[in-house]
C-alpha cells in the first residue's frame, strides 16, 4: 500500500509564493496602480458622452485651455505624455476641428497649440462628466482617504527616481 502524506497537497499559490520567497504580485503597487488605472479608465469610457474622446485626449484638451496656446513641449511636460504620443493625440484632436495648431510669430520653428471654438465647448461640455468619473473612482472613500490618496499620488509623481532612499 503506497504510503500517504498527512498534510495536504501546497495550493498551486502557495508553491508559487514558496518559489518567489514570498512575492505576491497581487500585493505590488504597481499591479494596484495600474489596476486602479484599469479600474478609472473604464469609467471614464462609461461616463464621457464623446465616445471618441480618450482620457489623453482630455488631458491635453484641459492642459491647453488652461494655457490659452501653448507649444508642444509645454503639453509634454504638463500632461507627462511623451513627446510622439503628445504629437499624435495632437493631430487627431486637429483632424476633430477641436485643436488649432499654428507657428508661433516670434519663433517660427515653434509650433503653438490653442483651442478651436469647438474645442472650447467640449472642453466646458465634458467638465460635468469629468467630475462625476473623479467621484466614481473614489467611490466607497471618506474625504480623509480622497485626501491622502491625493496627497500620496501627487508625492510619488513628483519624486525622482534617482533619489536615493532617506
Amino acid at each position: 500500500m503506497p504510503k500517504t502524506s498527512s498534510t495536504p497537497a501546497k495550493s498551486a499559490s502557495q508553491a508559487a509564493s514558496t518559489i518567489l520567497g514570498g512575492y505576491d504580485f497581487s500585493e505590488q503597487v504597481g499591479h494596484l496602480l495600474r489596476r486602479a488605472y484599469q479600474r478609472h479608465t473604464a469609467l471614464f469610457q462609461q461616463v464621457i458622452p464623446d465616445t471618441q474622446l480618450t482620457g489623453a485626449q482630455w488631458v491635453v484638451l484641459c492642459a491647453v485651455e488652461a494655457s490659452a496656446a501653448c507649444s508642444l513641449s509645454d503639453i509634454v511636460k504638463q500632461t507627462a505624455i511623451d513627446q510622439a504620443t503628445a504629437r499624435g493625440i495632437i493631430d487627431r484632436l486637429k483632424s476633430r476641428h477641436l485643436l488649432l495648431v499654428r507657428q508661433d510669430e516670434r519663433d517660427r520653428r515653434k509650433v503653438l497649440v490653442s483651442l478651436t471654438p469647438e474645442g472650447k465647448s467640449l472642453v466646458q461640455s465634458t467638465v460635468p462628466f469629468a467630475f462625476e468619473i473623479t467621484e466614481k473612482t473614489f467611490q466607497g472613500f471618506n474625504p480623509a482617504e480622497r485626501t491622502a490618496l491625493v496627497y500620496l499620488l501627487n508625492k510619488m509623481c513628483l519624486s525622482d527616481s534617482s533619489d536615493s532612499a532617506e
